[in-house]
């Protein structure tokens, strides 16, 4: 069941399934690129799964100020940009994580997203201690001084999914050229902070532009199994 609300201020689209206990609740950053593909998103992961889930797609107006955790000129050149990711985590973790669990119960929290949105969850799981799991599809990683800040924070989530295309650092625009370097280098740090079976890094084929809900549904899909089958 398909639901949109205004929860704590801000619309959600909220995914349930009739009948069914949930086992886990997913966040999802949805922007506005993403609203035509997340019903199949959803499909996607309940078949991968099998597991009754409560999916929450936040929707995000302006991507890069609400998920852009600091300045970066390569990012964009608009100084608000960098300033506004802690106002965004403070609505997840203030507002729309407790909803969540007053309707659904204490459950497993996964927090997720694409590109801007898996930098965003990644760079939210070194800030607070609510997110069981983090999925960093495609994240963008390329951000300048990412492997400084992933060195100097803890991750606090206990398991990491990392993905990239096969194609995304082939550019010509220097900065995102970085983003093979940095996801590698994340996710041999992320094994050494979480052990290697805790983390994974998936290659899939094409650029930043190819499936992008088919690479968002296999890393909530990961988490999912994670949480399922820990001890």
């Amino acid at each position: 069941m398909k639901q949109t609300l205004q929860i704590g201020g801000r619309q959600c689209l909220l995914y349930t399934e009739r009948g069914q206990q949930p086992q886990v609740l997913l966040i999802q950053t949805l922007g506005e690129q993403e609203r035509d593909s997340i019903d199949n998103e959803v499909a996607m992961i309940s078949e991968a799964t099998g597991a009754s889930f409560v999916m929450a797609a936040l929707a995000i107006g302006d991507w890069e100020v609400e998920l852009t955790p600091w300045h970066d000129p390569a990012i964009s050149k608009r100084q608000d940009v960098g300033e506004h990711a802690f106002d965004t985590l403070d609505y997840i973790t203030q507002s729309l994580i407790p909803y969540l669990k007053k309707q659904f119960g204490s459950l497993p929290v996964v927090l997720g997203g694409y590109s801007l949105g898996g930098l965003f969850s990644r760079w939210a799981a070194s800030k607070v201690e609510c997110f069981d799991a983090v999925a960093a599809v495609s994240p963008s990683l390329w951000i300048d001084a990412w492997c400084g800040f992933s060195d100097a924070h803890a991750v606090n989530a206990h398991y990491v999914y990392l993905s990239l295309g096969d194609r995304e650092e082939h550019t010509r625009n220097k900065a995102i050229a970085q983003v093979g370097n940095n996801v590698r280098w994340e996710h041999e740090h992320l094994k050494q902070l979480l052990g290697a079976d805790n983390t994974t890094l998936e290659w899939n084929t094409g650029n930043h532009f190819v499936d992008g809900a088919r690479r968002t549904a296999k890393g909530f899909a990961w988490c999912i199994h994670k949480i399922a089958n820990r001890k």
